[in-house]
C-alpha cells in the first residue's frame, strides 16, 4: 500500500490511513509513504537558499513544516507516553542544518547534498506514520529504505540494483510479516552501494512500492492518491468524467505520458512485469473502486477508455529537399534533440518535412539553430496535444472518421496514428482544447 503526499498531509488524513491499513491487516500489508505534501518543494527550496549562501533563511524556511510534523504526534501520542518520533525530529533539524551550512560552503558535492536533504521528506513521514499506528494498535515497525532498496549513483534519479535489492527487501520483510507486524517504509528514497544517500526521481515512491511487492511477490500494489482511480477525461474540463476500471499498462503509459497524472507507468512496471495488479485507490473515499492496471484489459464496448491531453506544445517544422530519397537524414535530426535533451512527444513525417511537438522548450534556440543547418525550419506556440486512448483502436474501422467529424469545425494542426495499437493523438490551437475534449467526452462516453 503506497500512500501520497496528500494521504499524509495533517492529522486528518493520518486518520484516514489508519483507518485504511486497519481495515486491510488480514491481508498482511507493507506500507510505503511519500513526504507530506509540500515537504519536499520546502527541502528543494531550502536547499537552494542555502546554495545561494542564505544558510538562516533556509533553515527558518523548514520550520513550519517541523510543526506541521510535531502537530500530528501530538494528537496521537499522549503526553507522557514513549515518543520515539520527537527524538527522531531533533536529530533531523540537526542533521538538516548540517547538510544545509555543506550545501552553502559547498563542500560535499551538491547533487549528493541534494538527495541527502530531500530525503527528509521521507525519513519522517514514514517515522511519524510508524509511530500513529502503533498509537492506534497496529504493530508496525519502521524500516529506512535507504537501506533496503540499492542503487546505482545517479544522484536525482537513481537507479535500482534489482538483485541486491531483492536479496535485502526478500531477508527483511518476509519474516516481519509473518510475525504480525505492517512494515512502514518511505517511498522515494534508497541508497548506493556506498551507503549515500539517492532518489529515485520523479514517481519515486510508486517505484518504491513496485520494486518491493514484485521482490516479495505481493497479490496486488495499491497506489492510494486523492482520486478515485484514473478518469475518463480531465475532471476539471469536464464535470461528467468517471473512473475507468481497468486500463492495460499500455493505456495507462500512454495517458499518463500525455497529462493523466495519476500513475507514473514507468514506476509500476516491476509490479506489471511480475504480473501483480495495480490498483489506484482514493484516500478521501476508500470504499470507491479504483482503476485496475493489468498487464493487459480487453477492449472497451465503445474502444475508448480516456482522454488525456497535454497544453504549453509548441510544434518545430524542418523542411528540406535533403530529405527526398535520403537515408540518415531523420538520425541527423534526432541527434539534435539528443544533444540538448530534449524530449519529442508527438511526430509527423512527409517526403520532405518533418513535424514534431515539444513540451520543454528550454533549449528550443539552440536546437533551431542546429536544425537550420539540415533545412528551413519554423516553430510555432500555444498547442495542446490531445489524446485518445483504448485497446484495439488502431483496428477499429470508422473510429477515426467518428472522432475527427464530432470535431469538424476544429483545425487539427498534426495527426499521430498507427503507432501505437491503443492511441490517436493529435493536436490543436491550446485555447480549443477544453471544446474539443468535452466534445469528444459527450460522444464517445
Amino acid at each position: 500500500m503506497k500512500f501520497g503526499g496528500t494521504s499524509v498531509g495533517d492529522v486528518a488524513a493520518f486518520e484516514r490511513v489508519v483507518h485504511v491499513v486497519g481495515s486491510q491487516l488480514d491481508k498482511m500489508p507493507v506500507v510505503v509513504v511519500s513526504a507530506m505534501t509540500k515537504v519536499t518543494d520546502s527541502l528543494l527550496a531550502a536547499f537552494d537558499l542555502a546554495k545561494k549562501g542564505d544558510l538562516a533563511a533556509a533553515v527558518a524556511s523548514l520550520e513550519p513544516h517541523f510543526d506541521r510534523h510535531v502537530a500530528v504526534s501530538s494528537h496521537f501520542i499522549s503526553e507522557g507516553s514513549p515518543n520515539l518520533f520527537d527524538a527522531e525530529l531533533q536529530f533531523a533539524r540537526q542533521e538538516l542544518a548540517d547538510l544545509l551550512m555543506r550545501a552553502s560552503r559547498r563542500s560535499l558535492p551538491l547533487s549528493m547534498l541534494k538527495d541527502a536533504i530531500v530525503s527528509y521528506g521521507e525519513q519522517l513521514s514514514s517515522r511519524l506514520l510508524a509511530e500513529v499506528l502503533r498509537s492506534r494498535g497496529v504493530n508496525a515497525r519502521h524500516f529506512d529504505s535507504r537501506r533496503l532498496i540499492v542503487t546505482d549513483d545517479e544522484y536525482g534519479a537513481a537507479q535500482p540494483i534489482v538483485e541486491e535489492t531483492n536479496e535485502l527487501v526478500r531477508l527483511e520483510l518476509p519474516p516481519t510479516l509473518e510475525a504480525g507486524e505492517v512494515p512502514v517504509m518511505g517511498g522515494f528514497i534508497a541508497g548506493n552501494r556506498a551507503g549515500e544517500t539517492t532518489t529515485l526521481g520523479r514517481g519515486g515512491s510508486d517505484y518504491t512500492a513496485a520494486i518491493v511487492a514484485a521482490a516479495i511477490g505481493s497479490s496486488e500494489l495499491q497506489i492510494w492518491t486523492d482520486v478515485t482511480g484514473v478518469m475518463t477525461c480531465d475532471p476539471r474540463i469536464c464535470g461528467d468524467a468517471r473512473t475507468i476500471p481497468v486500463l492495460s499498462y499500455e493505456e495507462a503509459a500512454e495517458l499518463s505520458y500525455f497529462g493523466a497524472k495519476v500513475l507514473h507507468p514507468k514506476t509500476i512496471k516491476p509490479a506489471v512485469d511480475h504480473g501483480i495488479p495495480v490498483r489506484v485507490c482514493n484516500t478521501f473515499e476508500p470504499e470507491a473502486v479504483g482503476t485496475m492496471v493489468l498487464a493487459e484489459s480487453g477492449e472497451a464496448p465503445n474502444k475508448i477508455k480516456s482522454i488525456a491531453h497535454k497544453k504549453g506544445i509548441t510544434i518545430l517544422r524542418v523542411t528540406s529537399a535533403r530529405m527526398l530519397g535520403s537515408y540518415g537524414f531523420m538520425s541527423a535530426v534526432f541527434q539534435v534533440f539528443e544533444r540538448y535533451r530534449t524530449v519529442i512527444d508527438v511526430i509527423s513525417t512527409s517526403e520532405v518535412s518533418i513535424a514534431l511537438t515539444l513540451d520543454n522548450t528550454a533549449e528550443i534556440d539552440k536546437i533551431v539553430s542546429d536544425l537550420e543547418r539540415l533545412g528551413d525550419v519554423e516553430t510555432e506556440n500555444g498547442f495542446s496535444v490531445i489524446c485518445i486512448v483504448g485497446e484495439g483502436l488502431r483496428a477499429s474501422t470508422g473510429m477515426a472518421s467518428k472522432i475527427f467529424s464530432t470535431i469538424k469545425d476544429i483545425n487539427v494542426s498534426l495527426i499521430s496514428h498507427g503507432a501505437s495499437s491503443v492511441n490517436l493523438t493529435f493536436v490543436v490551437k491550446e485555447e480549443f482544447a477544453a471544446d474539443v475534449i468535452r466534445c469528444l467526452h459527450w460522444e464517445l462516453f
